[in-house]
């Protein structure tokens, strides 16, 4: 059961602007790029009209499920690390399946507001290979014609760049192209950034990865898409309809929810609306995303 705070103040409905919390020493900093809009029906394919009745609280005005679109900034001394790229400066809509509608551009901003130049940035971690992640890593920065962050390291799972062949078919091939130049692949358990461990989490995407990040007694997990939406976590076997392996990432999920209820551990959830920073709490009634603001 979502807290009654967050309902009343819309966060489920909204997306998210920028929230920072600290791990110790590490700083940890959602950047907005823009937001999705998602068909819920046929993004989590075993709900009914009955769930989202029930739940009216995760719906926009046109009964769209209301995702935020941005990458997770780390800062560590004077050192910066971002992971996943937004969704870059462009909108797209689609007539049918998971979604509606999608734009970013707004990540240069958010950079810029948190005291950070794009070239601070040394090293991209993706967390997977699909254009909502990938943005800024590909598409020019305003004014130019060069990637935003194209003088940093990308850092994709070796699985996943394996499996680039899938993106290719699906009309990618530019794209790819773009993150050739600069991709260093890494493996499960490997450091990427003081206190930032890479974990290979196949089942959205054949090599998705996660990333766990550990500072002053805690540590943060961000999930990437293993799971869309927090309505998930009260429901770790409904898959969305964008994974490529749905039974996979239900278990995986059975597993990560079951995680973030260990003492001192916080998730991140890049399209998690308002609420990208939480923790589940067990209450008898099922596990429950909290937020987690500070």
């Amino acid at each position: 059961m979502a807290d009654l705070t967050v309902i009343q103040d819309g966060r489920l409905s909204r997306p998210a602007g920028i929230r920072s919390i600290r791990l110790g020493d590490t700083k940890v900093s959602y950047v907005p790029d823009g937001d999705v809009r998602l068909r819920p029906l046929e993004l989590l394919q075993d709900t009914t009209d009955e769930v989202w009745a029930a739940h009216p609280e995760y719906l926009d005005a046109t009964g769209h499920l209301v995702g935020s679109v941005g990458g997770l900034l780390v800062e560590h001394g004077d050192r910066a690390l971002l992971i996943d790229a937004g969704f870059g400066p462009q909108r797209h809509a689609a007539p049918d399946g998971p979604l509606a509608a999608i734009h970013g551009g707004a990540l240069p901003q958010g950079l810029a507001e948190l005291g950070r130049r794009p070239e601070d940035i040394e090293a991209v971690a993706f967390t997977h290979l699909h254009a909502d992640h990938l943005g800024w890593a590909c598409h020019p920065a305003p004014g130019g014609d060069r990637p935003l962050l194209a003088h940093a390291d990308y850092l994709i799972s070796e699985q996943e760049w394996a499996g680039r062949d899938l993106l290719e078919a699906q009309g990618m091939a530019e794209q790819v192209a773009a993150l050739a130049l600069r991709v260093r692949t890494v493996t499960d358990g490997q450091e990427v950034f003081p206190g930032v461990h890479v974990r290979i989490t196949p089942g959205h995407t054949v090599g998705h990865a996660e990333y766990v990040i550990t500072g002053g007694g805690r540590r943060l997990i961000a999930f990437g898409d293993a799971v869309h939406s927090p309505i998930q976590i009260d429901h770790p076997a409904w898959s969305s309809g964008f994974d490529h392996d749905g039974a996979r990432t239900a278990d995986h999920r059975r597993r990560l929810v079951a995680e973030l209820a260990e003492p001192d551990t916080i998730g991140f959830g890049v399209h998690f609306a308002d609420v990208v920073f939480g923790r589940v709490r067990q209450d008898g009634q099922g596990p429950a995303w909290q937020p987690v603001d500070a």
